[in-house]
């Protein structure tokens, strides 16, 4: 396909997916979209962190060739004010694989989210935090190394798919009238409304893709979050469809908590997932509590919001917290945290979101080793206390350094592995 702006490079080979499964050469194509605020200084100290680890990692046996794609400030500026182009949607469907850093969203007016519009456009079902703690990092909790966990969220329905109808508007008195009038539902007047959908079809894929993560990586537990309690036809059928795929699905190889308990007197038979349930609250409390007995973590959107950035919290913050939003076959891994305007281009912040963001990537075709070698050269450099800004304030007698040294840092971690 041909680009307007978009240069795909003439060296590599494009990521296929045959039967389901990703096939990737030594010399893959992978996008990248710089972001705003923030974004070019941490996109350009994790593109020079990447590749010197996999030139550490494979020598000169495997390379990545970079397509930089356009969203956000940048896209408008070479789209004539198109935050939003269509020919990166088409270049991130063919590229397959391709990470972000964060993109401008203006609060309470202007252009939607650019981040919910991306994975809606582009059916970026589950967005996936896995939430990991690193030594030597600074946390609130009294044993964070506790924490290794990965937040399966799903990302097209819920409070997020923006039905909402502002109050005073035509529509909103239309549907205040229907809700009165023909289904007898009582709330305050001039009452903003919104509609929640939550439907068995983007629960039951959600939850088969947690489910199919925990057998790759050989985990023992998911567990369905929800508030089924109160949202009964909602979070509590999300509760419901998610034991059904289990066992329609995954019958073979899950069993439910209830069962491991009533027929196994509380352990779980040898090579068998555990499907359980938490009430979305009491679930903010356990990952605090007892972290340690969850494993994967499937919910709707809007728990899985809160709970992927209070967890986050627990192990250092947003500036370290990977993510990525992924269909069955496109994959777009991202900084999890903002643009954080007050800080763009002053080479200040800690590149650790997209930075892990990236180590997940490569985990994603196939590449493991290149993210155990950025894992590992982490650790050694905060070991040292050679930390950005926001450690810095937290760890004594620290030494702050700029974004890019921190990467220079990092870099020659790798190198010495």
């Amino acid at each position: 396909m041909s680009y307007q702006h978009i240069k795909i490079p003439e060296s590599g080979d494009k990521i296929r997916i045959v039967d389901g499964k990703l096939q990737v050469s030594a010399q893959p194509i992978l996008g990248f979209i710089e972001g705003d605020g923030i974004g070019p200084d941490i996109t350009t100290a994790c593109l020079r962190i990447w590749d010197a680890a996999v030139a550490k990692v494979y020598g000169d046996q495997r390379k990545v060739h970079w397509a930089e794609l356009f969203l956000g400030e940048k896209a408008a500026g070479i789209y004539a004010g198109n935050y939003f182009p269509d020919e990166t949607l088409a270049a991130i469907k063919e590229l397959v694989v391709s990470i972000k850093g964060p993109l401008t969203t203006p609060v309470g007016g202007g252009f939607r989210s650019l981040n919910v519009s991306l994975r809606q456009t582009l059916d970026l079902y589950a967005c996936v935090r896995p939430v990991k703690y690193y030594q030597g990092v600074p946390s609130p909790m009294k044993k964070p190394e506790e924490i290794n966990a990965v937040i399966f969220r799903e990302n097209t329905e819920d409070v997020y798919a923006g039905l909402e109808y502002k109050a005073g508007t035509p529509e909103n008195k239309k549907l205040a009238k229907f809700l009165r009038e023909e289904l007898h539902a009582e709330f305050f007047e001039d009452a903003g409304l919104g509609i929640k959908p939550i439907s068995e079809f983007a629960s039951k894929r959600l939850v088969r893709k947690s489910i199919e993560y925990a057998l790759e990586n050989k985990l023992g537990s998911v567990t369905l979050v929800h508030k089924g309690n109160i949202m009964k036809y909602t979070e509590g059928a999300f509760r419901a469809w998610g034991y059904e795929v289990a066992a329609e699905k995954f019958g073979d190889v899950t069993i439910t908590e209830a069962e491991v308990w009533e027929k196994h007197n509380g352990k779980a038979p040898a090579g068998k997932i555990i499907i359980k349930d938490r009430i979305a609250d009491i679930m903010f409390q356990l990952m605090q509590l007892r972290p340690a007995e969850f494993e994967v973590l499937a919910t709707m959107n809007l728990n899985g919001d809160y709970l992927s950035d209070a967890l986050a919290a627990s192990i250092g913050g947003m500036g370290i917290a990977p993510g990525a939003n992924m269909s069955d076959e496109v994959a777009v891994f991202e900084a999890t945290h903002g643009t954080a305007p007050k800080y763009a281009n002053q080479n200040k912040v800690n590149p650790g979101s997209l930075m892990f963001s990236g180590a997940m990537m490569f985990d994603h075709i196939g590449w493991f080793e290149v993210g155990k070698a950025i894992e590992k050269a982490f650790e050694t450099v905060v070991a040292k206390k050679v930390v950005t800004y926001d450690f810095a304030r937290q760890i004594d007698g620290a030494t702050e350094v700029s974004t890019s040294v921190f990467a220079d840092h990092l870099i020659e971690a790798i190198n010495r592995q």
